[in-house]
């Protein structure tokens, strides 16, 4: 179920974590690029490093050479060696603590003068990275970003792909619309530094709009027939065109409201179509759920009334009230259809839609929401619905919430929804 759209997203979801990698692989080259122009530069202006020696340092290693090469040659005076007889030795035993001046900086004589000389550049520094940093610098290219934040220009390509793929698969424009900007949102601005971080962000920002989107506030049903007033059935009044599967919803909502313990009563108020009544009095025949009918032609405003009366007098738990099949264009149809709410005041308006017909079904539903107001939406042949468009933007076109999905042929065969459920759907594995 929905299949299309689980595929849309998915691939929303891999062409970005796709994208952003591969501007990073460019990025990183380029980087490379430029170190190794600025390597061969060097190169050819400085081929052997060479260390420049002040004249001080020159005179004193010369004096250190030739100290080392005759250590007890007595001077051309004829003095005594300065390292020989006992002010020699007073030299010699004089404690190394005091500093000599190398080309006008202080240096201790503690240290050697080739440590003296060294150039800042050969002493190493300590790395500040930490050992997990290094280990994520070592890891492959696609699985570590260096902290890069997501902008608009990252995504736009991939979101109006993505809008466009949407309105292909039945989705509204304003639907689109909303699940676009809303993940831009999400994403723009974004902080990443791994290739999973983006595919995560991603399904988060989808899923949030998704379930944005599915979230409508609504009545539930099942809380107003348990909280009833004693002799006051809720009263639920369907509505629909022709070949929607209204008939054969009612029934199932009977099965459903009987298996939980509440008593139903049908009203055939679908007047107008030849066989409307026969149909609807074959379903609860097989339920055994009592049916109200007239004959053919009749108002069905008063089959309504007394389907309510009815119901008041045995106890009741629902009136499910059939109505007949109308295009939202035929203007007599829909006078009759608003005659019945208005004499029996109903509690709730569900309009029934085929998810087959996609955008046609969000269409009609608006306008009879227009024409009487609908309160819920129950869409049958879902479980057939690969591209899922219109239990997507259904709800949101008209902010009514879809109450219930028909998933198949039997009287079983009808779930209750919930957006979390259809979230899952579409993100599960």
């Amino acid at each position: 179920m929905f299949e299309s759209l689980k595929k849309k997203f998915t691939g929303t979801i891999g062409k970005i974590s796709d994208k952003l990698s591969e501007e990073e692989e460019a990025e990183k080259a380029e980087e490379e690029s430029k170190v190794s122009e600025e390597t061969s530069v060097e190169e050819v202006a400085v081929p052997k490093e060479e260390k420049i020696v002040s004249g001080d340092e020159k005179e004193l290693l010369s004096e250190s050479e030739e100290k080392k090469a005759s250590p007890e040659e007595p001077s051309k005076t004829g003095e005594p060696s300065k390292k020989s007889g006992f002010m020699g030795f007073l030299r010699r035993s004089k404690p190394e603590t005091e500093t000599e001046m190398v080309s006008g900086e202080k240096v201790s004589s503690g240290e050697t003068l080739e440590e003296t000389l060294k150039e800042p550049s050969e002493i190493k520094e300590p790395s500040e990275k930490s050992s997990e940093e290094l280990s994520e610098e070592k890891s492959g290219p696609l699985s570590f970003i260096r902290q890069k934040t997501i902008s608009e220009k990252d995504i736009d390509d991939v979101m109006f792909e993505l809008e466009l793929s949407l309105l292909e698969g039945d989705v509204a424009m304003e639907v689109a619309e909303k699940i676009i900007n809303s993940v831009k949102e999400d994403l723009v601005g974004r902080k990443i530094k791994r290739r999973s971080d983006v595919a995560e962000f991603t399904r988060e920002a989808l899923k949030k709009a998704i379930s944005n989107i599915l979230d409508v506030e609504g009545r539930d049903i099942k809380e107003m027939v348990e909280n009833r007033e004693k002799g006051e059935p809720v009263k639920l009044m369907f509505v629909g065109i022709n070949g929607t599967g209204k008939t054969t919803t009612i029934a199932k909502i009977a099965t459903y409201f009987m298996k939980e313990g509440y008593k139903s009563v049908i009203a055939a108020s679908d007047t107008f179509r030849a066989g409307a009544i026969e149909q609807i009095t074959h379903h609860a025949d097989k339920l055994g759920v009592k049916i109200i009918k007239h004959q053919r032609g009749a108002d069905p405003a008063a089959v309504a009334y007394d389907a309510v009366e009815h119901a008041r007098a045995k106890d009741k738990d629902l009136v499910l009230i059939d109505t007949a099949g109308r295009m939202q264009t035929n203007v007599n149809l829909m006078d009759e259809m608003k005659k019945i709410k208005r004499v029996v005041s109903p509690d709730m308006i569900i309009y029934v839609g085929d998810a087959l017909t996609g955008n046609d079904a969000v269409e009609q539903a608006h306008k009879f929401d227009e024409a009487v107001g609908v309160d819920g939406i129950i869409l049958t042949k879902a479980d057939a619905d690969a591209r899922g468009g219109a239990a997507l933007s259904i709800g949101y076109v008209i902010q009514k919430p879809i109450l219930f999905l028909g998933v198949g042929q039997a009287y079983e065969d009808i779930m209750e929804f919930k957006p979390d459920w259809m979230v899952d759907q579409i993100f599960g594995e």
